[in-house]
């Protein structure tokens, strides 16, 4: 089976982020166990509902230790910047993140999309109308996700995704939701 190519354009292997990562959860296994436990499965599997678009997606995106291409372009194409339809290469460190929180929290049900892709332009457009959006916004790089997890409450899953350890996490409780992104480990909001 073909390599999946990462959106830095390399083959997905074990990178010293990779490696790091691995470290982490070993060394966090016994304060976080069904955050690694996630890490052992052999499938993961994620399911989506668009509250812009309407569109809903359920699938395996990693099998028998590898990503799916053809589950991974379904992803980029429900994720993809719903104003202008441009799509791009969702970071599947941030679908990993998404499905250890499934099975931290035990709701295994559809998150809630209300970002995912931005392109340059739209997140230009949106920080002339809110201060909230970041120049250079991790949406832009496939690297964030805006979400919610129905049956699971919000503050809830802040806390699980705070203790993943996994890149940012923004806590909107006036909008009900939660922004999550693989870049550097920090938190805001209340």
């Amino acid at each position: 089976m073909a390599n999946y190519k990462s959106a830095h354009g390399g083959a997905s292997m074990l990178s010293r982020r990779g490696f790091i990562k691995c470290a982490t959860l070993a060394a966090s296994a016994a304060a976080f166990p069904n955050i690694a436990l996630a890490s052992l499965d052999t499938e993961r599997s994620l399911s989506f509902n668009h509250l812009h678009t309407g569109e809903k997606l359920k699938l395996t995106y990693w099998a028998q230790g590898e990503y799916l291409p053809d589950s991974l372009a379904e992803i980029n194409n429900l994720l993809r910047d719903f104003r202008t339809g441009e799509r791009y290469t969702m970071d599947p460190d941030l679908l990993d993140l998404l499905h250890a929180l499934q099975v931290n929290t035990g709701n295994h049900r559809s998150f809630e999309i209300i970002s995912g892709y931005r392109s340059p332009k739209t997140n230009a457009a949106l920080r002339q109308k809110s201060s909230g959006v970041a120049k250079k916004s991790l949406h832009m790089l496939g690297q964030a996700i805006d979400v919610r997890l129905p049956g699971t409450d919000l503050k809830h899953l802040h806390k699980a995704a705070l203790a993943a350890k996994s890149g940012g996490v923004g806590l909107y409780t006036g909008s009900n939701f939660l922004h999550l992104d693989t870049g550097r480990v920090r938190s805001w909001g209340k």
